[in-house]
């Protein structure tokens, strides 16, 4: 359906090359109108963050080169407390009556649904919008319901805790990542070996 909003939460801790490859996909080969970034607040699961703040401008460098076709969002730092998906789509439901939203997600998530809080009530809410990662199985016979409209993409085994491990250990790591976030981390000295 055309004017879909793509949900994409995460703690972008850092923000990194996949996850930019993750909202063109899914602004180039759905009908997605718009990608809504939502970095974490208090992650439910206790994962030490770098300093939300940090986070939230590290998403802005990493996404800015779409424009008004991504744009970031603050409201799990409204909501306070611990982070919690279906939370975060009640309230953006509430703020704009009528939209139609999808559940931007990678192949990873598929198989710790049951660790989400009221994981039908999410997709009820935002039906998925899944697309592929290296090294996870593909959806079954969902695929078609869940998969970019020309067909599975999968995204390079790119994370986050990968890239955390090679600046602490001084090594390159400006490949896996968007320069703009590159910029960011030297200039504040995020993840490096204290």
């Amino acid at each position: 359906m055309a004017g879909e909003t793509a949900v994409f939460g995460g703690s972008f801790d850092p923000p990194h090359l996949a996850h930019v490859m993750m909202a063109a996909i899914a602004l180039s080969s759905h009908d997605v109108e718009k990608v809504l970034v939502v970095p974490c607040f208090h992650h439910r699961f206790g994962k030490h963050s770098a300093p939300y703040e940090h986070r939230v401008e590290m998403a802005r460098r990493a996404f800015e080169i779409f424009g008004d076709g991504c744009t970031v969002s603050t409201v799990e730092e409204d909501l306070g407390g611990t982070s919690m998906t279906l939370h975060t789509l009640e309230e953006l439901a509430r703020r704009s009556p009528g939209a139609t939203w999808r559940l931007l997600v990678g192949s990873d998530i598929l198989s710790q649904k049951e660790q989400w809080h009221r994981f039908d009530e999410v997709e009820r809410l935002a039906p998925l919008l899944v697309v592929g990662r290296e090294g996870y199985p593909r959806p079954g016979s969902e695929a078609k319901r869940l998969m970019p409209r020309h067909g599975w993409v999968e995204l390079p085994d790119i994370s986050s805790s990968e890239i955390r491990k090679l600046v602490s250990e001084g090594c390159a790591y400006a490949h896996l990542v968007p320069a703009r976030v590159v910029e960011h981390i030297e200039e504040h000295g995020l993840y490096k070996a204290r």
